[in-house]
């Protein structure tokens, strides 16, 4: 039996049995940093930075989590890596050309998933952050601009990890321009009547024809004035709140009374 185990390590070349260390210890080494990254992210309280996010929602809907993803991929790009030297080591030499190609692109490979990662995970973020600043302007079109938000970042995301991967995007440039004039197009006719209140709440700040505790009265609806910000005034009376748009006190006037 030793003879025979003999005979086989003198026959397979000294090459080969370097290149197969190496890659048994490339890949266990690659899963101890996929396990170190993991911890590292747990400590600097990235679950709770992307808890609720979108992806967040989706991973953990297929069993695992982005910080996993994150982990995983980084054992992946270790991996591959790790075969890559194994087989340079190993003397493939008809594949040389490919491999150094495979060398060159891994990195941007991984950089880009990252990306693209970081990028939906910013996105989701970022929703949800406009969508708490704009909770308490009640109108309709306000619920559109924390979608918008989000995917504007999905796509510039999309574009720098196309770019890392040496993927022209002078077209995807050239569609994101139109999209931002589509976008400033659409928001002077979608939030028109945003845009109105603001700048009548510009004028009513600046003038200041009702302050907080006044007695008002616009149209039906009378109470005492409780906040009024760029958007819209808020009254109360009876236990009831009223919340008026800015530009409907600019043009239907509010009646101030006093006691």
């Amino acid at each position: 039996m030793q003879a025979q185990l003999g005979q086989l390590y003198n026959a397979v070349p000294p090459r080969i049995w370097l290149a197969l260390g190496v890659l048994v210890l490339g890949v266990l080494l690659s899963i101890v940093v996929g396990a170190v990254n993991r911890r590292l992210l747990e400590r600097a309280g990235l679950p709770s930075i992307i808890e609720g996010t979108g992806f967040e929602r989706l991973a953990q809907g297929l069993g695992t989590s982005t910080i996993a993803i994150v982990a995983q991929l980084s054992t992946y790009f270790l991996i591959g890596l790790t075969i890559v030297v194994a087989l340079t080591v190993a003397d493939v030499g008809y594949t040389d050309t490919f491999w150094t190609r495979l060398v060159a692109f891994l990195p941007r490979l991984f950089v880009a998933l990252l990306i693209l990662i970081v990028g939906i995970l910013i996105g989701d973020k970022v929703e949800l952050l406009v969508a708490e600043r704009l909770r308490g302007v009640k109108l309709p079109e306000i619920g559109l601009i924390p979608t918008l938000a989000k995917y504007s970042v999905f796509y510039l995301a999309i574009l720098v990890a196309l770019s890392q991967v040496r993927i022209n995007t002078l077209a995807l440039v050239v569609l994101l321009g139109a999209y931002a004039f589509a976008l400033v197009v659409f928001a002077s006719l979608a939030f028109k009547d945003m845009l109105s209140s603001a700048a009548a709440g510009i004028y009513l700040l600046l003038n200041q024809p009702y302050t907080i505790g006044d007695q008002v009265k616009l149209g039906e609806q009378s109470g005492i004035v409780q906040e009024v910000d760029m958007l819209v005034t808020r009254v109360e009376t009876d236990n009831r709140e009223y919340i008026i748009p800015n530009r409907a006190v600019f043009e239907e006037g509010i009646v101030r009374v006093y006691d």
